[in-house]
């Protein structure tokens, strides 16, 4: 198991270096260390046992290692699994509708809730390194998928979650904004 350092931690505002292609044995075994304590945390009976909070998606940052590596792991909704360990993720394009979680946004290394909307793009396209099919990929992500790895890149760019609600956006429903 990893040891997730929280919000009160200075390292977990640094930007991330990029890690060199091919990995090197260290990062490559980093990356299954981190997809592997994502998918501990969704056991529920292991998570239990080691007082793990359940994540979808774990940035190098959120262990200490400040390296631009990302892992997301969840079931979908039509019983897919979504896994995906990146290496030099960037976000290449962007939409201009907007979306947020309807019950906000929460992260492994952040203990206390912080409500609000966190309007990100519905829509982006990102290049990386795939890590677990050691290859450069393009991925068109969105709705749910991209504010999963939004969320992730802002922690290779030391950005916390609660960084991006703005106070003064008024809270009334907007047709345009895709509500998830």
């Amino acid at each position: 198991m990893l040891k997730i350092i929280n919000d009160r931690n200075p390292r977990l505002r640094a930007r991330s270096l990029p890690v060199n292609i091919p990995l090197s044995a260290e990062d490559e075994a980093l990356a299954y260390a981190m997809l592997e304590h994502l998918k501990q945390s969704q056991d529920e009976e292991f998570a239990q046992k080691h007082h793990l909070q359940s994540g979808v998606g774990l940035a190098a940052p959120q262990v200490d290692v400040l390296k631009r590596i990302i892992v997301i792991y969840y079931p979908t909704d039509n019983d897919q699994i979504v896994e995906r360990a990146l290496a030099n993720p960037r976000i290449i394009a962007s939409s201009v509708r907007e979306c947020y979680l309807s019950g906000g946004e929460g992260c492994l290394s952040v203990p206390e809730p912080h409500p609000g909307r966190i309007y990100r793009p519905w829509k982006v396209t990102v290049e990386a390194y795939d890590i677990l099919e050691k290859k450069l990929i393009t991925l068109v992500l969105r709705g749910y998928d991209a504010i999963v790895i939004q969320h992730e890149i802002d922690h290779l760019n030391g950005v916390l979650y609660y960084n991006h609600i703005d106070p003064t956006r008024a809270l009334e429903d907007d047709p345009s904004v895709v509500v998830i």
